[in-house]
């Protein structure tokens, strides 16, 4: 695992000059506004999403200049969702990555104005990087445009699945939009730059779907087994605003059962390729195991 947090390290440190580059400084004005979207972009993290998009783009041989924008418009979109979901109509937390939420740091009003201009901003770095094809920039928006649809589906589904009974099909849906779309498009991204074939995008999306659900069966773990100081979040908020997890339905043993389960699917999907996937392999057991 020392190769993948070495790959983590690395990504985490590329993608946030390039982040800095398509950021506006904190001077610019309105400066409040622009210092609550770097304060909450620039607050820590494994940049897991971008690094995805720069892990399968690697896979298949992409020039890592052409993944830059887009891993880091896919890091835009992915903070200014945790800045709208931690408002008080939302989840209403008041700790994200160790440190206070934007819409505390600052205020809630500007919160919802930083997570608006965060997709713009966005979608306006895929739109301008002159090193990818127009044909390829315009299937990376509409990728990207889906995915941030399926999101905010999630959270809808999501806040309407509070204090009631899901059925474990409903619950696989919410968090197939809420956490799993943009997981997936981060890895389609990567190959989609890299112009994998059909057959290749297919095995990659297969892979990425069962890394979302993975990804979301863990959090669901790690809400209800780890401290606020190890995850950086206030802990136990799922249960205490009854909403419907992977625990609350199964029970933490048989949570972890499924956790291993879907691991072994999703590594089995990277068989279908001829491609070095072994950082791909990492990632997926690195979730698994995640701690925060």
């Amino acid at each position: 695992m020392k190769d993948l947090e070495f790959f983590f390290n690395r990504c985490s440190q590329i993608v946030d000059a390039e982040l800095d580059k398509l950021i506006p400084s904190a001077a610019t004005q309105p400066a409040r506004l622009y210092e609550a979207i770097r304060w909450s972009v620039f607050a820590g993290g494994k940049r897991f999403r971008p690094a995805l998009c720069l892990a399968v783009g690697n896979a298949f041989g992409a020039d890592e200049k052409k993944l830059l924008s887009t891993a880091s418009a896919i890091e835009m979109i992915h903070t200014y969702s945790l800045i709208h979901d931690d408002l008080p109509a939302m989840d209403n937390d008041d700790l994200r990555r160790g440190r206070a939420t934007c819409h505390v740091k600052f205020d809630e009003a500007t919160a919802i104005l930083a997570g608006d201009i965060l997709q713009t901003l966005a979608f306006q770095a895929i739109a301008k990087d002159a090193l990818i094809s127009d044909k390829i920039r315009v299937k990376l928006i509409a990728e990207l445009a889906g995915s941030a649809a399926k999101m905010v589906d999630g959270q809808r589904l999501d806040l309407d699945g509070e204090g009631k009974t899901v059925p474990i099909e409903d619950l696989e849906k919410i968090h197939q939009n809420k956490t799993g779309a943009l997981i997936s498009a981060a890895a389609r991204s990567g190959a989609l730059i890299a112009e994998a074939s059909e057959k290749e995008l297919e095995a990659i999306t297969n892979y990425a779907s069962k890394l979302g659900l993975l990804f979301q069966i863990t959090d669901d773990l790690l809400d209800v087994t780890q401290t606020t100081e190890t995850l950086g979040k206030t802990a136990g908020k799922d249960e205490r605003a009854e909403k419907a997890t992977y625990p609350s339905i199964y029970g933490i043993e048989e949570t972890r059962k499924l956790a291993e389960k879907v691991h072994v699917e999703a590594v089995g999907e990277l068989d279908e390729l001829e491609k070095p996937t072994d950082i791909l392999r990492e990632i997926a057991g690195f979730i698994l195991n995640r701690k925060a």
